[in-house]
């Protein structure tokens, strides 16, 4: 079983003070590091549906009703459930987890927030504490995995994704405090979108604080991933492969604290200019292997304002990655 060193401080956002209580992750544990862990908008950390009902289901129709039934709940899915095309709501107080190495959804995908509006104001209502782990996504007739409007406390975590229609995992409108950790993206073109417009900056500025760290991207030629108006939006410890256009692509004033990676035969491994409105990167101790030079500049709040860390060896983390990433680790 492979883990990672990384010890991690969650952050209590009190009053403007910040109270830092130990946690310490590893890859098969149960808490996550980075944005999902701190404490904030009145949730202490992300714990999915502990303390709730556990249910395993097999079909589409008691996935579908036990990840939108309210209150907390543990939802066990057990082989490869096909869908009904399109997104299906997820409420919050909700952990998914696939039973084994090749349980999952294929058809359609999970959206992790409420139907769609322009407010700036985020709800009360809001979608929060969602934990989807373990699980197999293929061939979605939209997202696989969506988070929106103002959603927050979402741990996406050891899931293999690949063969989509739009974006693998999309993080948008004003959603924060989501950490997307040990995934293996494989097979498909648009990956991981962070913010969806570059006129969007009413709702999303001062929202999509994410974490992304330990995860394979796989072939995955672009939006790898693309962000917009997060600051900071850190990247750390992954392993990038073969990923044509680019790896992360930071613009429309977002800011990406991008270290510890291990770049392999990226053409362009991180930019601040991909298209738009320019971004900002802070990079940090990466390797590059036949890959091209990086586009940085610009400032980026240091990730530790919100929480402690500790890097994996960047030499190290194609090995850890490439061992600890997807279904079947945890």
């Amino acid at each position: 079983m492979v883990r990672t060193t990384a010890v991690a401080l969650a952050v209590t956002l009190l009053g403007g003070l910040a109270v830092a209580t130990p946690v310490t992750a590893t890859a098969a544990d149960g808490a996550p590091i980075g944005f999902a862990a701190v404490n904030a908008l009145g949730q202490n950390g992300t714990t999915g549906g502990a303390g709730g009902p556990e249910v395993t289901v097999s079909t589409a129709a008691d996935l579908i009703a036990a990840i939108k039934a309210p209150g907390p709940r543990v939802v066990r899915v057990q082989g490869m459930i096909t869908l009904p095309a399109g997104m299906h709501d997820v409420s919050s107080d909700k952990t998914i987890v696939g039973v084994g190495a090749a349980s999952g959804v294929t058809g359609g995908g999970f959206n992790v927030g409420l139907p769609v509006s322009e407010t700036t104001t985020p709800p009360a209502d809001a979608v929060h504490n969602v934990i989807i782990r373990n699980l197999v996504f293929r061939n979605a007739t939209d997202d696989s995995i969506n988070v929106q409007m103002f959603s927050h406390h979402v741990w996406i975590d050891h899931n293999d994704l690949s063969r989509g229609y739009d974006g693998l995992i999309d993080i948008k409108r004003g959603s924060s405090y989501v950490t997307v950790s040990w995934n293996h993206v494989h097979d498909h073109a648009k990956n991981m979108l962070l913010g969806h417009s570059d006129s969007n900056g009413a709702q999303d500025t001062g929202h999509l604080k994410v974490t992304y760290h330990h995860n394979f991207f796989d072939k995955t030629s672009q939006r790898n991933p693309r962000t917009r108006f997060g600051n900071p939006v850190h990247i750390f410890n992954n392993y990038f492969l073969n990923n044509s256009d680019t790896g992360p692509a930071c613009q429309a004033q977002s800011g990406c604290w991008i270290e510890g990676n291990y770049f392999d035969d990226v053409e362009e491994p991180m930019t601040n200019s991909y298209s738009g409105p320019k971004g900002n990167i802070v990079e940090r101790n990466n390797v590059y292997v036949n890959s091209g030079k990086p586009v940085v500049g610009g400032t980026v709040t240091d990730p530790r304002t919100y929480y402690q860390y500790t890097l994996d060896p960047p030499a190290s983390v194609k090995s850890l990655v490439t061992q600890g990433a997807g279904t079947g680790k945890i």
